[in-house]
């Protein structure tokens, strides 16, 4: 009975149907194909955590669609090239899942020095702040609703339930802090008019998803570019959350996980890209679940093979996933926040693994703000340079990359190969 009731607060605390939601209604598709986006969405997650937790990466990790896509299909679903760009993740994951099995992708293994991956991890929970103080606040100034004192109310009570029963409650109340808050907020929610759930209705009992609904394929090099640095993105993320799972686990993450893993997602996001979803990858905010709530301490995978397999019920039931997707904001925003706190945390730990010198100081503080500044100064560039320097997690993760080459590395080298001595000063001594 517990690991069915943490399974189902994993299932509520990953949102995996909001990026769906978010995507459908911007693009303003019918009923049919929203639905259907939602259904492969839900089918996709549910099938690749299944497989990744029990013989993949082998990590308590939920997957699910990257954000990382939201406004490339979105501009895409406005242009019309919907089929287009289906066929950019499409071919984007089989590249990637080559990389995986030929174990090329094993070259990147530099990335998981603490100086990296603490990076990479914090950067993640910043990442994930934005969109949680957003829902948080009920949206942003201007929107209906925005920081009033019934979406404050329910955010705040909610944020107060999940850090005082996980910080503070015994046995189940701290393992499910998370779902009572959820119910709670909710049900406060309803109390206050803000909740309403009359649109399902309108769903489905049982639905499928179609092949390729969208069109046949469609390859168009300007809209694969950003598509494929897009994927990059959730590459980088994905990393950064199995790094995190294994700090939280108190064990080390292993070659063979990485290409498992990365090859699980490229594959799940191929098929997804088939039945009319996009991208499957690791998700944050349920690893740092893990923390908040002790589960990662017993490194059971149960409570998320649970979840997965809700996932993919859900997928077939588009009713029950829109009775989730009207969860109010104040709600979601009232969860996450302490699960982004989480994750900044695990980011610092991380970091403090790393040598204490001036050099590692510069490349951290460097890394950092250009990951967290930059993003909004170049915010008006277009096309695969906006995909690039719009995300803070890749800006971050190549910053670190590059400079942790140019400031530690290249010089310790160059060090190494002077002080070494030659053959004459052998002879000679």
């Amino acid at each position: 009975m517990k690991n069915t009731l943490l399974g189902l607060q994993h299932v509520l605390v990953s949102n995996v149907w909001l990026d769906p939601v978010f995507v459908a209604g911007a693009i303003g598709l019918p009923l049919a194909l929203s639905s259907n986006m939602v259904n492969a969405i839900f089918i996709v997650s549910g099938l690749v955590t299944l497989i990744q937790a029990t013989k993949l990466v082998r990590l308590p990790i939920v997957q699910g669609p990257s954000a990382a896509f939201d406004a490339l299909m979105i501009s895409a679903g406005a242009a019309g090239s919907l089929a287009a760009a289906g066929t950019s993740i499409f071919v984007s994951s089989l590249i990637f899942l080559v990389l995986c099995l030929t174990r090329v992708i094993e070259k990147l293994r530099f990335l998981f020095a603490p100086i990296v991956s603490g990076v990479i991890i914090l950067l993640v929970g910043v990442s994930l702040s934005g969109f949680t103080l957003s829902e948080f606040l009920g949206g942003a100034p201007g929107d209906l609703g925005f920081a009033n004192p019934k979406t404050l109310t329910v955010s705040i009570i909610t944020c107060m339930l999940v850090v005082a029963l996980s910080q503070f409650g015994k046995g189940m109340l701290k393992a499910l802090s998370y779902l009572i808050a959820l119910a709670a907020g909710t049900i406060l929610s309803l109390a206050f008019g803000m909740a309403d759930f009359s649109e399902v209705a309108s769903k489905p009992w049982i639905g499928l998803p179609k092949f390729m609904p969208y069109g046949g394929f469609d390859f168009n090099a300007a809209i694969f570019v950003p598509f494929f640095i897009a994927y990059m993105v959730a590459i980088m993320e994905a990393l950064g959350v199995y790094q995190a799972a294994t700090e939280i686990q108190g064990t080390k993450l292993e070659d063979r996980q990485v290409r498992y893993g990365l090859a699980g997602e490229a594959a799940g996001s191929a098929v997804s890209s088939l039945i009319g979803g996009f991208t499957t990858t690791a998700y944050p905010q349920n690893v740092a679940l893990l923390k908040v709530t002790d589960e990662g301490k017993t490194r059971t995978r149960v409570p998320v093979i649970i979840a997965g397999a809700v996932f993919v019920t859900l997928g077939f039931i588009p009713k029950a996933g829109a009775v989730l997707s009207l969860i109010p904001s104040p709600v979601i925003g009232g969860i996450f926040l302490p699960a982004a706190a989480s994750l900044i945390s695990t980011g610092l730990n991380t970091l403090r693994k790393a040598e204490n010198n001036d050099q590692t100081q510069v490349v951290i503080g460097l890394s950092l703000l250009l990951g967290i500044a930059l993003p909004n100064a170049l915010s008006g560039l277009e096309g695969g340079m906006h995909v690039f320097f719009s995300n803070s997690i890749l800006v971050g993760a190549f910053s670190v990359v590059i400079l942790k080459a140019l400031v530690i590395d290249l010089p310790s080298a160059i060090a190494r190969h002077t002080d070494k001595p030659t053959e004459h000063t052998k002879q000679a001594e």
